[in-house]
């Protein structure tokens, strides 16, 4: 290979260099800002091409900071937050910035919920708040007072993809949105993962969601079918009823574990309430409890009070089904998981409604014949005595 062509490969890598996208070349280091502030410290924050910027007021407990981040749409958001009291989204204080009315601002927003967010204040001071966008990247700036007096935060970021009426839309749940979060060491500029925490509260989470799943969104509707239309047939008597029994007393159990669960979370979650599904929850193993003791009050076929018991026990044990996919489906929107996991439990009920049209249909057919064949069934061996002499 001769000079001319060693030249002209060079000059080729050097273009290809220069064609790089900024967002994926760009590192906090050589960052600079149009009101030529200066930072102390930066990092090149792991997910969502983010960047911290951070001076730290040792002396009286304060922070200064320039957040650098692309919105996830044209008309996006950016937010930083420091989280005082968890490692997650949920109860974090987070400065928004966006365009209003055609100019940059920032507002304050104490994180309740995953569904809606509303301009709040936040539990420490803040001031001289401001934000500039320029190709696309908007530059948040901030000063605040360290919650705790502690240069050591759990610290939350994110993007997302429009603003609707000044209020932020709710941004993407992809793998990277999920883990913009880490605990920050300002004095030492490092940042850990905070994903041991977060893994540990989000298994925590995921197996409330498949207890009660399980319990009240599969077992028990099972338990109900196998009662209603399997005792039609003589031959699985009395073997429906202990089928039935097992679904229910174990959809119980693990109900049970599900509500335990559910509790630990929220003690966990301090000032952060979802009443619908709390409120539904309690009355679910309310309902439950009542009709697990209603098995040891089960009077016999012939008794009296058996029709009564019939009402009662069969009243509670829809109403438990009712409840029990409406509370998933409100778990579900809290929880926010893959739609796949929605769906398939939509699939599972679609299934589970299709079966009991099916078996509603063949058990009408088979009681129908049951009292046809009934009704033209010769008496004592005779034509309704006609010809006994």
């Amino acid at each position: 290979m001769d000079s001319h062509q060693s030249s002209v490969i060079l000059l080729l890598s050097f273009c290809s260099l220069l064609l790089i996208s900024p967002s994926h070349a760009q590192t906090c280091t050589s960052q600079t800002f149009t009101n030529n502030a200066l930072y102390s410290k930066c990092l090149d924050l792991p997910h969502l091409s983010s960047y911290l910027h951070w001076t730290l007021n040792a002396a009286n407990s304060s922070l200064s900071i320039a957040f650098m981040a692309q919105p996830a749409g044209t008309n996006g958001w950016v937010a930083w937050a420091i989280n005082p009291t968890a490692t997650g989204m949920l109860g974090a204080q987070a400065l928004i910035a966006f365009k209003s009315s055609g100019a940059m601002t920032v507002k304050t927003y104490n994180i309740t919920s995953f569904a809606s967010i509303a301009e709040s204040k936040i539990s420490f001071e803040v001031w001289d708040l401001s934000a500039e966008e320029s190709g696309g990247t908007i530059t948040l700036f901030a000063k605040l007072k360290l919650p705790g007096n502690s240069d050591i935060v759990n610290q939350v970021w994110q993007v997302g993809p429009s603003v609707t009426n000044g209020v932020p839309d709710i941004h993407a749940m992809s793998a990277a949105n999920k883990a913009s979060l880490s605990t920050l060491n300002l004095t030492a500029g490092q940042t850990s993962s905070t994903s041991g925490g977060l893994g540990s509260r989000t298994k925590n989470k995921n197996i409330h969601g498949i207890l009660n799943v399980v319990s009240w969104g599969i077992l028990f509707p099972v338990g109900a079918i196998i009662a209603r239309y399997l005792r039609t047939f003589e031959s699985a008597d009395p073997a429906w009823f202990y089928l039935h029994a097992f679904c229910q007393v174990s959809a119980y159990a693990i109900g049970v574990a599900g509500w335990a669960t559910g509790l630990k979370l929220g003690g966990q979650s301090q000032g952060i309430i979802y009443t619908d599904h709390r409120n539904i929850g309690i009355a679910l193993f309310c309902f439950a409890t009542v009709q697990i003791f209603a098995l040891f009050l089960r009077p016999k076929k012939d008794h009296k009070y058996r029709f009564y018991w019939n009402i009662y026990h069969h009243g509670i044990g829809y109403t438990i089904i009712i409840l029990g996919v409406v509370n998933l489906f409100k778990g579900y929107d809290i929880l926010q998981p893959a739609k796949k996991w929605k769906s398939a439990y939509v699939i599972v009920l679609i299934v589970l409604g299709a079966i009991s049209l099916l078996l509603e249909a063949i058990t009408w057919f088979v009681v129908l014949r049951r009292k046809s064949s009934k009704s033209t069934k010769p008496h004592d061996g005779y034509n309704n005595g006609e010809d006994r002499q």
